[in-house]
C-alpha cells in the first residue's frame, strides 16, 4: 500500500507485564520537537505497527515511556482511509456517552480480543514530530483507535476498560464465533 512507510526501523513490542505499559508516559519537553530522536520514534513506530499487522502503536509499546503514538486506518467498507499519522503529547476531549461497544485486541496482548466501551468520538489536540499544532476530531473506528493509543500513554490496557471480561477470546475463536456476529452485550 502507498500510505506504507518504508522507512524507520522495526522495533519490539513488549508485552503485557512489562512495567512500561503500566506506567504513565512522560510529556516529550519542546527542545526534542524536531530532532533525530522524535523522527526517527515516529517513522519507527509507524514501520513496526504496519509489519505487526496493527492500526496503531504507542511508544510505550515498545519501551519508550513517552506520550507519543501512530495509527492508521484502513479504509474498509463504508469506513474512509485516514493516512498514517503520529501525535506529540496528544490531549483528548472525549465526546459522547461510553456506550458505543467494539472489538479491541493490541499488540501488545498478542492473540487476544475483547468488547471494550469508548466514546462515539473525540476532540485531538497534539503536535507532530516537528512541533506543529494539529487539531481534529476523530469519530467511529478512527476515535477508538486514537483512544486505545492514548490510554497506553496513562498506562491502561484494553482489558481494563472491558465491563464484561467474558467476551475476552482467543483471535482464532473471535474469527469462528463472534467477529461477524452479534453478542449480546449489556452497554
Amino acid at each position: 500500500m502507498s500510505t506504507r512507510p518504508l522507512d524507520g526501523r522495526h522495533r519490539t513490542v513488549v508485552r503485557l507485564g512489562n512495567p512500561v505499559l503500566r506506567e504513565r508516559a512522560q510529556e516529550v519537553p519542546r527542545e526534542r520537537f524536531g530532532t533525530r530522536f522524535l523522527t526517527d520514534l515516529g517513522r519507527d513506530l509507524l514501520r513496526t505497527m504496519f509489519e505487526d499487522n496493527g492500526v496503531g502503536l504507542a511508544a510505550p509499546q515498545v519501551g519508550a515511556g513517552v506520550r507519543v503514538l501512530a495509527y492508521y486506518v484502513p479504509g474498509e467498507g463504508d469506513r474512509h482511509e485516514v493516512a498514517p499519522q503520529v501525535l506529540v503529547n496528544p490531549v483528548l476531549t472525549l465526546l459522547g456517552e461510553p456506550t458505543e461497544l467494539g472489538w479491541e485486541g493490541c499488540l501488545s496482548l498478542p492473540g487476544l480480543r475483547g468488547m471494550v466501551p469508548r466514546h462515539p468520538a473525540v476532540k485531538v489536540s497534539a503536535f507532530d514530530t516537528d512541533g506543529n499544532p494539529l487539531t481534529f476530531e476523530a469519530e467511529g473506528f478512527h476515535g477508538r483507535v486514537i483512544q486505545h493509543e492514548y490510554d497506553h500513554l496513562d498506562g491502561i490496557v484494553f482489558v481494563d476498560r472491558m465491563r464484561d471480561m467474558s467476551s475476552l477470546m482467543f483471535e482464532e475463536e473471535w474469527e469462528q464465533y463472534a467477529k461477524e456476529k452479534d453478542l449480546p452485550m449489556e452497554v
